[in-house]
């Protein structure tokens, strides 16, 4: 049976709880995070993700999901004050229905989903966590086997990461490495099994635009940083760059926006070639 508690003050717990919104030393040491909405909740269970605790409101009559939430998954149920619950699901004015939390995966590059036709990703140094959960929703929607994001950057974990995904980051493995040395190490041995991965950097001077590049091949795409691009180390790893056409007055796209657009192009080319077999 799993334990149930009732929450109705600031005490430790909740301020335990708390910290994993806005403190990312706090979530890596306790490996977890918290997730909110009904989709996200859904699929973490879906995809296995080990649920530690579903705190939901202990003044409002539960929905079927929720009640079969609670019923059906393992793990500490806590009553909360809906306005300690608010503050949990980071809303001003109502508590949301559940907020669960959630343990980390491991940041093993093994977690891809590596297969003939692989399709990954690499976000170089990513500022923004808001961006870092659009392209793992991206990824997950074009078929793509997961997302690395290298270097000092923000975090998969942080709850507007968490959101943007809208679910996605449990469908899809998001792993965290320190250099760009692991992901080649990695890329080595998928080559030695027989899996040509080619890295593919994303440029506004590449060497082709992306209509001209085949993407049916293995491919790791790699997209910088918000503000810089891509690091040197990464630009001298690219096997190939390519360049998305523009018009207009934009001088360049939104990191997550360049990355949707090309996986996208990835996403087609695969589909015809997968028709046209």
């Amino acid at each position: 049976m799993p334990t149930r508690r009732r929450i109705t003050a600031r005490n430790a717990r909740f301020q335990q709880w708390e910290a994993l919104l806005g403190n990312r030393n706090k979530r890596t040491r306790a490996k977890e995070f918290l997730v909110q909405g009904v989709r996200p909740i859904s699929l973490a269970v879906r995809y296995g993700w080990p649920v530690k605790a579903l705190i939901h409101d202990d003044r409002r009559e539960l929905s079927p999901w929720a009640r079969e939430l609670l019923r059906e998954v393992d793990a500490e149920q806590v009553a909360m004050a809906p306005e300690l619950l608010a503050e949990l699901g980071e809303k001003n004015e109502s508590a949301p229905e559940v907020v669960a939390v959630v343990e980390m995966p491991a940041d093993d590059l093994d977690r891809l989903h590596v297969d003939g036709d692989f399709l990954g990703v690499v976000f170089d140094r990513p500022t923004s966590p808001g961006n870092i959960g659009s392209i793992i929703r991206s990824a997950d929607a074009f078929g793509a086997g997961g997302l690395i994001v290298s270097g000092h950057a923000a975090d998969v974990y942080d709850p507007k990461s968490v959101r943007a995904s809208t679910g996605s980051l449990f469908a899809l493995p998001a792993v965290r490495v320190g250099s760009p040395g692991t992901v080649m190490d990695w890329v080595a041995a998928r080559r030695a099994e027989g899996r040509p991965i080619v890295l593919v950097g994303t440029d506004e001077k590449g060497e082709c635009e992306v209509f001209d590049f085949d993407f049916t091949q293995p491919v790791l795409l790699l997209v910088g940083n918000e503000t810089s691009g891509l690091s040197s180390a990464w630009r001298d790893l690219c096997d190939h760059t390519v360049s998305i056409p523009m018009t207009g007055s934009a001088s360049s796209l939104n990191a997550a926006n360049a990355a949707t657009a090309v996986l996208y192009e990835a996403h087609r080319q695969r589909l015809v070639a997968a028709r046209r077999a």
